[in-house]
This record gives C-alpha cells, structure tokens and sequence, in this order.
C-alpha cells in the first residue's frame, strides 16, 4: 500500500516541500510579462528558481536587465520563502488561515529549526518571521538613503527592498545589471555597510540572534552553540580580513587602487561574503590564488544552523575540528568550554560533510566532463552552489544545460542539507536490534 504524503520521513516532505516551491517558482518565471524579451528556456527559469528558493546567487541571465519588475518580485518572493524556510512559511500561513497545527507539523518545524521539542515551536516561528521582516525593513530604510534620490520612490524602494531581503537571506541577487553585483562601488560604506550587516545577521542564525536578545534582558548563561557559533564566525571572519587584505593589498585589479580605510572595509567585505552571502565588492576572476584558496574554504563551512545560509555549517566544522584536534591531544573525547560532544553528534558531523564532499565532487566531475572551462572555475562553481553562496568566476551564464542541471541539485543539496538530500533519497530501515560483534581496523 503507497505511503500517504503524511507518512513520509521528515526529511522527504522537507525535499518535496522545496521542490514543489521552485517548481512553482520556475513555471511563474517562464511567463511571457516576467521577462523583458518575453521569453526564457525553462532551464534558465528553473535554475533562476532553484538558486532564488536555495538563496544562493547563482545567475544564468542577469537578474537587473533580463527580468521585468514582475520577474524581479517573483525573485524576491522566492527568496524570502527560501530564505525563511519552506516549514517556516507553511507554519506561518496555516496560523492565518486558522487551520489546526498538527502534531506531524510541529515535528516538521522542529526538523526544521533544529529544535529538541515541539513545545513552543509556533510561538517561536511567529518570532522568526518578525525578527526577519524588522531587519529587512531596517535594510530597506537605511539603503533608501541612497537609492530614492537617484531612482525616485518608487524604484528606489523596490530596489532596497530587494537587496536588503537578498542581502538578509544571504541570497546574493542584485538588480545593478551587467553581473557586476557591488564592484562598482566597493566603498559605498552606506549601501555596503548596511549589506554585510544583514548578511552577517542572517548567518548566525535565529536561534542565536533570540538568545542573545533575551541573554541582553535576562543576563540569562549562554549555550554552548551560542558561544560556538559566534567563536568560530568571529575567528573566520577576522582572520580572513587579515589574509585577504595581507595578500591583495597591491594587487591592482582588487585593492590596489583603494584608500587603507577602503581596503580594510572590502578585506572585510570579502572575508564575510563567501559564508554564504554571494555579494562581491571585488571582482572574483581578478583574485589571486590564495585569496581563492580562503574563499573556497569559507564557502564550503558556510554559515549556522538555522539561518539563512547554507554550507556544511559552522557548528558541523568545529565538531569536526574540535575532535581531530582532541585526537592529536590523545583525549578520549572532544572537548570544548568545558563540555564534550556526543558520540552521534561526531557522528552526524562527519556524515555531512562526507555527503557535502561527494555532492561537490560530483557537481565538478560532471561539469569538468561536459566543459571546456578552467578546472578551478568549475570547483569554485561546484562549491559556491553547495555552499548557496553564488560567487562566480563569471562562467555561470555559458555553462551547457547538463551543467546547469548538475548545479541545481547542488544548490538544492546545499539547502536542504546534505545529509537530509541523502535520507530523503535512501531507503528508511529499522534499526538492527542485534549488536554484532566489534571489529578493529588499520586507520591511517
């Protein structure tokens, strides 16, 4: 007997729940008054869906040129569901519509927020989605400042609007045309500024911006994924500055021309970007290797958990570096502010980012097969659409449809998780209730 759709895994309904919104995102895009030609391959829509829904960036058709003002809301529109998360949004709609939350919804949100109970859980939603719409209006009114005198109310407010959603979902959209995202004015520190705040918000994550919010009116003990989460941002975010700014400070085609206020500013900018923000200041072809290098590694870590960005997550790389370092002490387990992790937790850590491996592995062996591109192009891609960042060597727009489809399911792997993408494909088993005999193995 077929399972009903309120029998599947958690995980499956969060995969088909993502996917039935980009497909319905990508069907709306395909509409003649979308586009300022009238017409677009559906390729191109779906891929311009999935990246709006995964808020990565990724763009095969210039967002600024290429869609009508229709087009660039229903962008928005997808970008803010995606941004918010697709449980999120159902949550929200089933309260004003009055329907009755159910316990297999509530376990779904729970899923979704990474929360250990289902007590409180709507009560935490509605916080979630007023927190987000009182920094993105925060956003819209610092950005208005600028764009309104130079576009009128009307577009200059729906071109703040647009970018302080994208830039608060670490979307990485923009409408200033031609792919130039913000390298035309990279010491804008109004319009930039006000960017990198909302990204940065948006990374860490709701459960970590409430706590906080609460530990400033309780002096209450903050949690250990907390303390965390803002450690290991912190540490990347600040040493990343350091190196970018150490290694480009003469290179003329990045920081070279720049004043040292506007070099510190986008070394900054750069270091918080690629966690999965998208937006650039700089031009990606024009960086040297090594800054490359750092990039790659941010984009891959990628923000927190139950935020707006994607990666493997910062908590999933400090689990991870936290008991290799444990390892080389000799300890028996890894430990960190006076607390240990759990044998599962190592475990799950592990699991996604070899699943996060094996999907970027995948995405860059099928578009190496099918391009005639730089290999480092076609990782750089690879990893910036798993880590739903969108930072491009400018390749995207000439990638073949195999490619492009390679690509969507990275960026879709990349929101949902990879770890949840591999369940929702795999075949659920009962756990074995036999304990089979321990075995040691040569390792190293």
């Amino acid at each position: 007997m077929p399972k009903t759709i309120s029998s599947l895994h958690p995980a499956r309904l969060m995969a088909l729940g993502y996917m039935g919104l980009i497909l319905s995102g990508s069907l709306l895009l395909s509409l003649p008054q979308m586009t300022e030609t009238g017409n677009i391959a559906y390729i191109d829509a779906l891929f311009t869906a999935t990246s709006a829904v995964c808020v990565t960036g990724l763009v095969v058709v210039d967002t600024g040129t290429y869609f009508t003002t229709l087009g660039q809301s229903v962008i928005m529109i997808l970008i803010f569901c995606g941004a918010m998360g697709i449980m999120t949004m159902a949550t929200l709609i089933f309260v004003f519509l009055g329907r009755k939350i159910t316990l297999k919804d509530r376990l779904l949100v729970r899923e979704a927020l990474n929360q250990e109970s289902v007590g409180g859980l709507i009560r935490l939603v509605l916080i979630v989605i007023r927190m987000a719409v009182f920094f993105i209006l925060i956003g819209t009114i610092l950005m208005a400042f600028r764009f309104v005198p130079q576009m009128g109310y009307a577009r200059g407010l729906f071109f703040s609007l647009f970018h302080s959603i994208s830039a608060f979902g670490n979307a990485g959209f923009d409408l200033f045309g031609n792919y130039q995202s913000l390298t035309h004015l990279p010491t804008d520190y109004l319009v930039n500024g006000t960017i990198m705040i909302l990204f940065i918000i948006g990374g860490l994550g709701f459960t970590v911006i409430l706590e906080l919010a609460r530990n400033l009116k309780s002096r209450e003990k903050i949690t250990l994924q907390t303390r965390l989460v803002l450690t290991i941002s912190s540490i990347l975010l600040i040493s990343g500055a350091a190196m970018v700014l150490m290694i480009e400070y003469n290179n003329p085609e990045t920081l070279g021309s720049l004043s040292l206020g506007g070099k510190i500013f986008t070394a900054f900018f750069t270091s918080a970007t690629p966690r999965t923000a998208g937006f650039s200041v700089l031009d990606t072809a024009a960086l040297t290797y090594p800054t490359l290098l750092i990039l790659l590694a941010f984009m891959f870590i990628g923000a927190s958990p139950t935020s707006t960005g994607g990666g493997v997550k910062t908590t999933t790389f400090g689990i991870v570096f936290i008991t290799f370092i444990s390892s080389l002490r000799g300890r028996s387990e890894p430990v960190v502010f006076s607390r240990h992790f759990s044998l599962n937790q190592i475990m799950k850590a592990v699991s996604i980012m070899s699943a996060a491996v094996v999907l970027i592995f995948l995405c860059t062996f099928v578009m190496s097969f099918f391009e005639n591109k730089e290999f480092i192009a076609l990782f750089f891609e690879a990893i910036s659409a798993f880590g739903t960042v969108g930072l491009s060597r400018g390749i995207t727009p000439e990638l073949s449809t195999a490619s492009k489809i390679a690509l969507i399911i990275t960026m879709f792997g990349g929101r949902i998780g990879p770890l949840t993408l591999l369940v929702a494909l795999a075949k659920q088993h009962k756990e074995d209730a036999l304990h089979y005999p321990e075995e040691h193995l040569l390792i190293g």
